[in-house]
């Protein structure tokens, strides 16, 4: 839901697996997990293999997990599974990123949990420190984690500022004043990245 804008925080892995009803059988797995996660400083960023994937046939993450997750410190969270009850999630302010929507639970169920998982080609394990916005996600190395969060909020506000500000102004302009905005705008977007970082970004 790329309308929330950007997230940073550290992830807490999560495996599922939908398609297999035996997991159901061990009853006190949600709360098991719920207390691993509970006991994760934040802010976190829950990270959630599905073991089906690419053939997504239900999920755990609706607006009663999303609510729940939110509760106990997450701020989103990032799947290469499906999601469900996204207005609901929107109303919430729970950011996410998944593979696709999905309407069912199916039997999803906590299956394994603060171990290295593997979505969208990348590898992430509990406590590394994530960055995702509506471009994808990325592992933050520790020499580099100081002041992201500062940096990613004012490259999120630049960008909307500035280029995407003027892309969507098109009321009355013709192409050519479209282009010729565009070109300003970038402008404006490299020069306020250089003087808070120190470097003009992608303009």
């Amino acid at each position: 839901m790329p309308q929330f804008g950007a997230m940073v925080g550290y992830a807490v892995t999560l495996e599922v697996d939908p398609n297999n009803p035996a997991h159901m059988e061990r009853k006190d797995a949600p709360q098991e997990y719920r207390a691993y996660l509970e006991s994760v400083p934040g802010p976190k960023i829950v990270v959630v293999k599905d073991v089906n994937s690419p053939d997504i046939i239900g999920t755990y993450f609706g607006e009663v997990n999303a609510s729940l997750h939110r509760a106990l410190g997450c701020v989103g969270m990032i799947t290469d599974g499906g999601i469900r009850d996204v207005v609901e999630m929107e109303s919430l302010g729970y950011k996410a990123l998944a593979k696709r929507l999905c309407v069912g639970h199916a039997y999803a169920w906590p299956v394994r949990w603060g171990h290295e998982v593997e979505v969208f080609g990348l590898k992430v394990s509990s406590g590394q420190l994530l960055h995702a916005d509506r471009h994808g996600f990325m592992v933050i190395p520790e020499e580099d984690q100081a002041r992201v969060l500062e940096a990613t909020e004012f490259m999120d506000a630049n960008e909307c500022n500035s280029v995407i500000d003027a892309s969507q102004q098109l009321r009355g302009r013709s192409m050519n004043e479209t282009r010729a905005a565009m070109v300003e705008a970038e402008k404006k977007f490299g020069a306020a990245a250089r003087k808070k970082l120190g470097r003009s970004g992608e303009w």
